[in-house]
């Protein structure tokens, strides 16, 4: 079987995963899928599906929360890493000004900010798991909507009030500003 003309061969392969991914996440809404062995009366089509399942659940990363079960996912509606050599796009401070801005000491490994909500308000988190971050992008660039677990205080370093910083949009987000499938201006 080859690509549709309209594909590039990596392009249609990503557009079967998203696919795929995408069957998943409805069967798991209708409590079709077992990330467990097979029950015995399971169908071929169960099986299959349970299959797919396990192979495109995710990118794997530390704080994914699939080795975490103790700690609650933390929902994030965008993510931004900050790194002594690798600034986020659009950004014109550097990194030594972006941590003095949101007052935390430069680290070699840089920072990851967290958008999300807490007491019902929006905040950024300044938080020391920036692998965890690049994780995520790498599952959100896939259009996953995976979230971290909640981060262990001490990963936190400071927590503002409100969304600053630079940032990209979780699925999730993106489809709350409705720009989903569009470039942003």
């Amino acid at each position: 079987m080859s690509a549709p003309e309209q594909f590039h061969e990596l392009d249609y392969l990503r557009e079967i995963e998203r696919l795929a991914h995408r069957l998943i996440v409805e069967a798991s809404a209708e409590d079709r899928i077992t990330y467990e062995p097979d029950p015995p009366d399971a169908t071929p089509f169960q099986r299959s599906l349970n299959a797919l399942a396990q192979a495109v659940r995710c990118y794997h990363f530390e704080g994914d929360g699939c080795v975490d079960g103790d700690r609650p996912l933390l929902r994030l509606a965008a993510a931004a890493v900050l790194k002594p050599d690798a600034m986020p796009a659009g950004t014109d401070e550097d990194y030594e000004q972006m941590c003095a801005r949101f007052g935390v000491e430069p680290r070699p490994e840089g920072w990851a900010l967290w958008h999300t909500w807490g007491g019902g308000e929006q905040v950024t988190m300044v938080v020391s798991a920036v692998a965890t971050t690049e994780g995520l992008f790498r599952n959100w660039s896939l259009g996953r909507e995976l979230d971290p677990v909640t981060p262990l205080p001490s990963q936190v370093a400071l927590v503002h009030r409100g969304w600053s910083g630079p940032m990209t949009l979780a699925p999730r987000g993106v489809r709350r500003v409705g720009c989903e499938g569009r470039p942003l201006p």
